[in-house]
């Protein structure tokens, strides 16, 4: 592991109740430790995963639309606002890596196209591949060791199957013993990676929980395990 601790800078916090500190994850965040090679971060959308992933890519010099620290182009809105007011701790310090935020990889994608630069994901577009396919792309040329990886949402473009290859490429990753991966997910499937850490955003603060714990485990089971009466009651049919 690479990256020990994030730790909120409260003194340097002068409107304790803007943004980003009205989320209550952010607001009660004192120092964060990272105990695994593997850690996922979850929680109800607008729960502050994404932010504080966001600002640790920042303080990684990480491109926040996308990218590693050497990726410059222009996208509307992609600063961190939380990164200021972090810190983060290292064992030893590393410089590669990647931030892969799905919702903007189309604009590192068209980044690439600009740069002509395919051989590193790939040898072809990513835009002329279709979504999973570049994800995957991405995942299979342009990750290797010594680095960490930052990623939000990598499901969003993998189907199910397509969600187990990348846990292999997870763990062939992993396996080396000098890869980092912090995740924000939705993944039932992601977060079943055998003993990662998953940490929760939910209930105003940041706590380790167990798999069978997370909202995604226990509702996708019981919609797996009780369909027909799981739709009635959500939608209210006889």
């Amino acid at each position: 592991m690479f990256l020990k601790r994030v730790e909120l800078l409260k003194e340097k916090i002068s409107h304790p109740t803007h943004y980003p500190f009205s989320i209550p994850s952010i607001k009660n965040l004192h120092q964060l430790h990272i105990n695994n090679n593997v850690t996922f971060f979850v929680g109800e959308n607008g729960s502050g995963k994404s932010t504080l992933l966001e600002a640790i890519a920042d303080k990684c010099e990480f491109h926040t639309a996308g990218g590693g620290r050497n990726n410059y182009y222009d996208v509307h809105a992609s600063e961190s606002a939380l990164a200021d007011f972090i810190r983060l701790s290292w064992l030893p310090k590393v410089t590669n890596g990647f931030f892969l935020r799905a919702e903007s990889f189309y604009h590192f994608a068209s980044h690439l196209d600009v740069l002509g630069e395919y051989d590193a994901y790939g040898g072809r577009s990513l835009h002329q591949q279709s979504h999973g396919e570049s994800f995957l792309s991405l995942f299979l040329n342009r990750f290797h060791g010594k680095a960490i990886y930052l990623l939000d949402e990598p499901e969003a473009a993998l189907s199910p199957q397509r969600q187990l290859t990348f846990l292999r490429i997870l763990h062939d990753l992993v396996s080396s013993g000098d890869t980092q991966f912090i995740i924000a997910t939705h993944s039932p499937i992601l977060l079943g990676y055998p003993h990662a850490s998953i940490l929760s955003f939910d209930d105003g603060e940041i706590k380790e929980i167990e798999y069978e714990q997370t909202d995604h485990y226990q509702i996708t089971s019981y919609f797996l395990q009780n369909r027909e009466r799981f739709l009635r009651e959500l939608l209210g049919n006889e």
